[in-house]
């Protein structure tokens, strides 16, 4: 029971912060290209992960982390006139990364895909022949 409300809550603040962050802040660090993941609620319901992704270099990623996380006050005050709760949580912001590290998958994956293609057995059937 408690596991189904808080997916309920993260997947209502998920929607809630985003759109405030589309929004409502206007802070020009902040990147256009940022997406809330996921948000991951505590149990006692008074913290709240934000896993967000940026579209950027690194330091544009850096930038737009810390200027979210300097106004997770204005964006927790937004979203509560939204989501009624007894205490709004908390809101700490986090880079994920998981889309960087699937790009790299995909690329050592196609990596070994053309290296498996360009070797060619030296006469045909000789796999056959080793013993």
């Amino acid at each position: 029971m408690l596991k189904k409300r808080t997916d309920r809550l993260n997947s209502l603040l998920k929607e809630v912060i985003s759109d405030v962050i589309r929004k409502d802040v206007r802070n020009p660090l902040v990147n256009e290209l940022v997406t809330v993941v996921r948000v991951d609620i505590t149990k006692d319901l008074h913290y709240a992960k934000v896993y967000i992704s940026v579209i950027g270099n690194d330091a544009q990623k850096t930038q737009t982390v810390n200027a979210l996380q300097s106004a997770a006050g204005f964006i927790a005050v937004q979203a509560s006139r939204q989501v009624v709760m007894r205490y709004f949580p908390a809101l700490t912001f986090k880079l994920d990364d998981s889309v960087d590290k699937h790009i790299k998958i995909e690329e050592l994956l196609n990596s070994i895909q053309k290296e498996q293609k360009s070797r060619t057995p030296t006469e045909p059937g000789s796999e056959d022949n080793i013993q």
